[in-house]
């Protein structure tokens, strides 16, 4: 009997895997090339942002990310007929490195023309919105006010409110925190202005920070999609199918309302 090398045993292992994935994606109605494209090592790795309390957080019991985003990969894995493969970063910034290194097939991430030179995305599946927090006795009063000369606005490095507000701030300076969870911390530890973030974190932080205030309304509205490399074609036009079917099946409004998600809302339907 011949001696089969170690290598080749992985190789007829891999395309077994491959070939169940197929048959399993196949029943569902999923493209082949999406399930290649999508999970090429055959299964399906999902970077999960805990940087974004609206998409992910670990559970206090057991340690676990939970979320929309973990609920939506489930699904997606489910549906490619692959395993799941949860890789967990501190920050939406992470995720954009982790898609654009290969590390992962997937990004749960905001819509923006900076990221989109590195990835495709689907529509977005839910909307958010961007605040503004400031002490109690500063001057500033509304969202309008903030862009001015001596004002210093503490963001997370790489988020979606850091990109927004590099491209559109004249006279204010950004002050970075390395995530959007450090943000009210650095924006306290410098005496700084304004912080600016997703407005649940802002809300969650001002109730651990005394003497904050957040301003009224929102300075941008942040379109959450998922997110793959460039290349993969086939894989971005099954996500932007999934994606409709989530949102228009009640999975995504499902997942929010299980997880306490409050101030989010359901992406309407895309036009294209």
């Amino acid at each position: 009997m011949s001696q089969r090398s170690p290598a080749w045993l992985c190789r007829i292992g891999m395309a077994s895997v491959l070939g169940l994935a197929a048959l399993l994606a196949a029943c569902s109605g999923v493209p082949q090339a999406a399930v290649t494209e999508l999970a090429p090592s055959g299964t399906l790795r999902a970077a999960i942002n805990f940087g974004n309390p609206i998409l992910a957080t670990r559970d206090a019991a057991t340690g676990q990310a939970r979320g929309v985003s973990v609920d939506l990969s489930r699904e997606l894995a489910k549906r490619l007929g692959v395993p799941l493969e949860l890789v967990t970063v501190p920050s939406a910034g992470q995720a954009v490195e982790a898609i654009k290194s290969g590390k992962v097939d997937i990004a749960f991430v905001a819509i923006d023309p900076v990221r989109g030179t590195d990835m495709l995305y689907s529509a977005p599946y839910v909307v958010i919105e961007g605040a503004y927090l400031v002490r109690n006795d500063s001057p500033i009063r509304s969202n309008d006010e903030v862009d001015r000369p001596g004002i210093r606005i503490a963001v997370g490095k790489g988020s979606a409110y850091d990109l927004y507000l590099t491209r559109e701030i004249k006279a204010a300076a950004l002050v970075r925190a390395p995530t959007s969870p450090a943000v009210v911390d650095l924006f306290m530890a410098q005496n700084l202005e304004v912080a600016a973030g997703v407005k649940q974190q802002l809300e969650m932080d001002a109730k651990r920070v005394a003497g904050v205030r957040l301003l009224p309304g929102r300075f941008m509205v942040i379109n959450q999609a998922i997110g793959t490399p460039r290349g993969r074609e086939a894989g971005a036009s099954y996500l932007r199918v999934f994606v409709e079917e989530m949102k228009a099946s009640g999975f995504v409004a499902q997942a929010l309302a299980r997880h306490g998600i409050e101030g989010a809302a359901v992406a309407p339907a895309d036009a294209k």
